[in-house]
This record gives structure tokens, C-alpha cells and sequence, in this order.
């Protein structure tokens, strides 16, 4: 897979984002290397947060949410002793301290859940809230993580309805964005709430238009997560027996690009 479209860059802000689009595409390795010349030009604390969160943020896609945890972290000392200085409303073009935090913190809340600390997460997500406020049109790409988080901590525990209303919150948040990856993902979600909710074949349905659209736009990580949960949902056990097949073809992709998953059983 080509990094379509990501030109060569030299200044740290314009590194973070080449990046996390790199993240997007699966190129694990890549990825890791531009957040590590970030971290090694020493920004400032804003987009050294970042750059520490994006880092946890690729751990923890691949199952390593104890190791990810450390870099949230450190993401999160980086910027919460100073959240008292800023405006309450982020810079027109770039991130501000409140989004970083926003980041470390939502970061840390997937890294409890994947350890099972159903409470933490909710309680760290509680803290994103009060930062985000009640105004949905500022800070939208925090407000669509929370809501991931919060699909993702609902499903965990069991309650597909409450989980599908943060899905669906989050997927009409990123209409409203340019960003493919936030829409796709978001999409992702409602169809995982779906089939929560017990309706399989409408679930399979909306993996199936996730996965056209994942495909469609490179974004390799979520091509296997689509083909993951589609290995559950399909109508026919042939159907699900070729996604299975499909989200291994794309597991070892990911590990051509740098990507280890956890093994299970390990931290």
C-alpha cells in the first residue's frame, strides 16, 4: 500500500499529521517513526501530547491497551497542569491544550476498558465531558471520540441501547467533518451496535457498506475490523467463513506494515 497523498514533510505539526493519516492506512511502522522524529524535536507540550496519544492510540488498535496506557499517560502530565490558561474554544487551525488532554484522557478511558475497568473508563470519560462542554459545533473530533468511547464502554458492559445512541451520536458528529476515517469508523460502530442490539442482518448489512467505504479509501485497519465483525453477522456460515478468511488476509497485511497484534492471554 502506497502512502497516497502524504508528501514529505519537516516541521513537528505537519509530522503529527502525516502520522496519523499513516495510522489510518495500517502503516504501523511508518507511522511509529514519524511520531518518534516528533517526539524528538521536543514541541511544544501541546503537540508533544499529541504526538504521545497518537502513539498509545496505535498500541491500543493493535490490543496492547497496558503499554498504550503509559503513553496516554504521559500524554495527559504533558497538558492537564495548564488547562486553566486557555479559551475555552480551539485555535481555528490547530489543537489546543483542552484537545490534547481531551485526547489523553479518552485515550486512557479506551486503554481501562480494554483492561476491563469498566469504572475508570466511565469516570475518565465523565472528566472528557466537562472539559468538551455542551457545545456540540466547537471541538467536534473530541466530541466524536467520546462517543466512541462511550459505544465502546455500552457495548462492554451490556447495554446495546445505550450504545447505539453514543454510535449514532457520534456517526451524525462526523457527517459534519472532511474526515473519512471519523465517518467510516463511526459507522463501524453503529453496525457493531446493531448487532448488539440482536438485529444481525441489518448489521451485516451496514458492515458490508463499511467496508466498500473502508476499501474505498485505504484505510486498512478498519477494512479488518469490518471483516472481523461481518465473521459474526453474516447471514449464511459460508458468508461468515469467507469475512473470517478476509480479516486474516488483512491481519497479515498489517503485520507486513509494522502492526503486532497482542497475542491473547498477554498484557
Amino acid at each position: 500500500m502506497a502512502a497516497v497523498g502524504l508528501p514529505a514533510v519537516s516541521d513537528p505539526f505537519a509530522t503529527w499529521l502525516r502520522a496519523v493519516a499513516l495510522g489510518g492506512q495500517g502503516r504501523y511502522a511508518a507511522a511509529r517513526a514519524e511520531l518518534a522524529r516528533v517526539l524528538r524535536q521536543r514541541p511544544d507540550p501541546v503537540l508533544s501530547s499529541l504526538a504521545a496519544s497518537t502513539t498509545g492510540s496505535l498500541l491500543r488498535q493493535l490490543g496492547w491497551h497496558a503499554a498504550a496506557s503509559g503513553w496516554d499517560g504521559r500524554a495527559a502530565a504533558m497538558v492537564l497542569p495548564g488547562l486553566l490558561a486557555v479559551s475555552p474554544e480551539s485555535g481555528a487551525t490547530s489543537p489546543d491544550r483542552v484537545d490534547a488532554a481531551c485526547d489523553a484522557l479518552t485515550g486512557l478511558a479506551a486503554d481501562a476498558l480494554g483492561l476491563g475497568r469498566l469504572d475508570l473508563a466511565a469516570r475518565l470519560l465523565e472528566r472528557v465531558r466537562a472539559l468538551l462542554g455542551d457545545d456540540e459545533t466547537v471541538r467536534v473530533r473530541a466530541r466524536i471520540r467520546l462517543c466512541w468511547v462511550r459505544a465502546e464502554t455500552a457495548l462492554a458492559g451490556g447495554d446495546a441501547v445505550r450504545a447505539l445512541s453514543h454510535a449514532e451520536a457520534g456517526s451524525r458528529l462526523a457527517e459534519t467533518t472532511l474526515s473519512a476515517r471519523h465517518r467510516i469508523k463511526s459507522a463501524l460502530l453503529v453496525a457493531a451496535a446493531t448487532a448488539a442490539a440482536g438485529d444481525h442482518g441489518r448489521a451485516a448489512e451496514l458492515a458490508e457498506a463499511v467496508g466498500e467505504r473502508a476499501a474505498e479509501h485505504g484505510l486498512l485497519p478498519l477494512r479488518w475490523a469490518t471483516a472481523m465483525l461481518g465473521s459474526g453477522v453474516a447471514a449464511t456460515p459460508e458468508d461468515r467463513t469467507c469475512a473470517a478468511a478476509e480479516a486474516n488476509s488483512y491481519e497479515q497485511m498489517i503485520l507486513h506494515l509494522g502492526g503486532r497484534f497482542r497475542p491473547a492471554g498477554t498484557c
